[in-house]
Formats: structure tokens, sequence, C-alpha cells
């Protein structure tokens, strides 16, 4: 009798489906409505600072959560607060805007929206970098902590960013007070898709984990003259050409090796027409590095380079290069510990360790690494979720050379797989970060 008995327990045991887990089945839920989110985010973008509609949506959902929500933060940021009790307080930042980009993923709800730049040209807009993503797991995190109050303690800050494109939208927050006008966040978290990670697969970096990105203008000015007479001239294409070529020893020879640093030219406009000497040459450079060191060596190194190859040219004194660096320099991301090892930790105990990836640092630049140092007394962290869809990422064999990067025409998610993987890490994340004692 007892043997029948346990083997009709062992049959009940086997038949019956695995143990639940309410956090994941909760987000798998709402899947359905946060693709919704998603469509019409990705059909409808929306540039740097122009975040209106969109804005006005999270604030929104927000606002029916529960939250206390304040909009035009920054221009067209949005804050949103639940107060839960005591305990620590927790920033969590989505962004919003779009790219000038022409979509062409062949998507159903692809992006037909044309906007005009700051320079006032007109453009098509794309949500080329996943901010739609991003946007859809916030809206999707938010549901979970407001209906999971009775697991956390403490003051949630769920912050929607504009203008991350650019480098300004974060700055732009705290400069309208941020850290004064609502609850100032012991820890900050945020999560960006990836073109280089499977889909659904997360990735974090301790430590530095994206650069400082300057932007460089360069005027090379010559004295300009008849193509056929280059002796009576000082001819600015040669040497800006010369300043290019010795810019590369930045990297190669005054960069101790071991330590990341890219300098890269990205425009080089001169001359207008075959015979004609112009009197300048303009360069457009992009400088990355992570530590000030670094930086300050290679924005010094490049002043030094151009002068000196202007003297070697014969310039004279009032002719010297002219270098300007432009305004919304995005300094390096910096994720601290030990918040990093125990969001990896809890990220790996829920996903398990083939989900959960320590990945090297980027030279891409983000943001985020403001919040961070307007109170270097809170810490802060950015991972990422992979969206590479897995028959993409087997036909490339991994190798991300072969596929759509992150601001391509091409880039299309796996967008259930970036969004429920979001969702559910953000949420960890925040109930870890709040535990009640």
């Amino acid at each position: 009798m007892k043997s029948l008995l346990c083997m009709s327990l062992l049959a009940t045991l086997a038949a019956s489906p695995a143990l639940a887990d309410p956090l994941s089945d909760a987000v798998k839920a709402d899947m359905p409505s946060l693709m919704t989110w998603y469509r019409d985010l990705h059909a409808n973008p929306e540039l740097s600072f122009e975040e209106v509609k969109t804005s006005a949506k999270l604030a929104a959902e927000a606002k029916k959560l529960g939250f206390t929500v304040t909009t035009g933060v920054g221009k067209t940021g949005v804050v949103a607060v639940l107060k839960n009790g005591p305990g620590p307080t927790l920033l969590l930042r989505t962004d919003m805007d779009g790219l000038p980009v022409p979509e062409q993923t062949g998507l159903p709800f692809a992006s037909k929206v044309k906007s005009l730049t700051r320079e006032g040209m007109e453009t098509p807009v794309m949500h080329a970098c996943g901010h739609d993503t991003h946007m859809s797991s916030w809206v999707g995190t938010a549901r979970r902590l407001a209906a999971m109050k009775d697991q956390w303690s403490g003051t949630l800050v769920m912050i929607a960013q504009p203008a991350e494109e650019i480098g300004s939208g974060a700055k732009a927050m705290i400069d309208d007070g941020l850290y004064s006008r609502f609850p100032k966040p012991d820890y900050a978290i945020a999560f960006h898709d990836a073109a280089n990670l499977p889909a659904g697969v997360i990735g974090y970096t301790a430590g530095y984990a994206l650069a400082n990105v300057d932007s460089v203008d360069l005027t090379v000015r010559g004295l300009g003259g008849h193509g056929a007479y280059p002796q009576n001239s000082k001819d600015p294409i040669v040497l800006a050409a010369r300043i290019v070529t010795a810019l590369q020893t930045l990297v190669s020879r005054e960069v101790t090796p071991g330590q990341a640093a890219v300098v890269t030219v990205g425009s080089f406009q001169a001359g207008a027409k075959h015979n004609i000497i112009p009197d300048e040459a303009r360069l457009m450079l992009t400088v990355r590095s992570y530590t000030p060191e670094v930086r300050k060596l290679l924005l010094d190194g490049i002043a030094r380079i151009a002068r000196g190859e202007a003297i070697a040219a014969g310039i004279p004194e009032d002719r010297m290069p002219v270098i300007t660096l432009r305004d919304g320099m995005t300094p390096a991301t910096f994720n601290t510990q030990p918040l990093t090892g125990k969001i990896a930790s809890v990220f790996t105990a829920r996903f398990g360790k083939d989900r959960v990836q320590d990945v090297p640092a980027a030279m891409g630049g983000e943001d985020f690494s403001q919040y961070y140092l307007a109170d270097k007394d809170a810490q802060a962290l950015i991972f990422w979720v992979g969206g590479v869809p897995k028959d993409k990422w087997d036909a490339a064999k991994g190798d991300t050379s072969k596929l759509p990067s992150l601001h391509s025409p091409f880039w299309a998610p796996d967008a259930p797989a970036v969004i429920e993987t979001a969702t559910e890490a953000m949420t960890t994340a925040a109930l870890t970060v709040l535990a009640r004692k």
C-alpha cells in the first residue's frame, strides 16, 4: 500500500508544473500590453528635447500607478516619485529620444516620422538605439513595483530622461533641480539594449563601463592661391593631412599600453575647386577615454601636434590652428562597487550564469554618468540586455561585424526578449536595493 501511495505521489509531482515564480509570471502576463507600448513608441519617435508626446504618455502611466509625477524637468523630462516607508532612495532611468535616421528595418510598425533637427534640416526619425525598449521596460518595472509595495521599503524615483543621444539630457534634469526638488538618490540604475549580445543575455562591467566623449573642431588655416602656383601659398590641406597622421601617435606612442583611448577624425572638409588652394581646412574629431588623466593627455596632445605641424609648415603666428572643444562633453560612466557585484549576483541567481556575463568596457558614451558625478556618495550601475535575435546571432556565429549595430537604420532588436528580460531584471535590482530590513 505504501508503495502505491509513493508511486501516486511521485506521479502527481511529475505531472505538476514547476514551482511558480510570481515576478516572472507577472512580467510574462504583462507582455502583450508592453508590446503594444513598444510598437506605439517605435512608430512615433521624437528627437532630443522634443519628446513632448512621449513624455506625456509615460507621465500618464506613472500617475495611473500612484506615482507623484512632475513633467517638464530639464525641458521634457519626467520625474515620478513613489514613497513607500523608510529606506534608501533609488533612481531608475529610461531615456526617450530617437535619432535622425531613416528606418530600413521593414517592420510593419516602422517609423515614418519626419522632424526638424536643431539645425533646421528635415530628417526621418527612428528609434535606432532601442530607447523604445527602454521605455517599455520602464513602464513594466513601474507596474511591478507599484503592485509589489509589500515587498520593498524606501523611495522610488523613476525618471524619463530627454536628449541622451546628444549627451545633454541628464545634465539638463540635474541643473533643473533633480537632486534638490526631488528625493536625492542613494542608488541610480539603468540599462541599455545591446547589439553585441544575444537577445535576453545580460552584460555588466564593474568600474569604468563607458567612455568620456569629447567632440573637437579643428580649423587649420593656411594661405590660399592658384593650384598651379603652390609656392605662393600655404596649403592647409597638406598641413591638415599631416596633422591627421601625427594624431595617430597620441594613442600608439603617448598613452600607456593597456589604457584605452581613441582619437578619430570623422570629417575632413576643405576646398571647392580642382585648381584652387583654399584658405583653410576643417577637421572634426571624436576623442574617447576613461580616466581624466588620459583625457587631458589626448586634448593637450591634439593642441600641441596641431601647433607644432603648423610651425613646421611655416604658418605665421596669427594663422595658427584654432581648436574648439564642443559643448556637451559626455563624461565616462563608472559602475560602483559593491552595488555592481551585488546586482550581478542576484541576476545570476535569477537568470542563470549562462545569461549573465561580465563584459569588457566599451568606448561608447552615455550621459547616465552624470547621475553619479552629481553626487559621488551615491552608487550607480548601468547594465546591458542583449537584443540580437537568436537566428541572426547564430547565422553570424557571434561575429558582431556581420550584424546591425546600434544607430543603424537596420537595428531591430528582439523586442519581446529585451523588454521581458529588462523588466524582470530592473524589478529584481530594485527589490534588492529596497529590500525590507
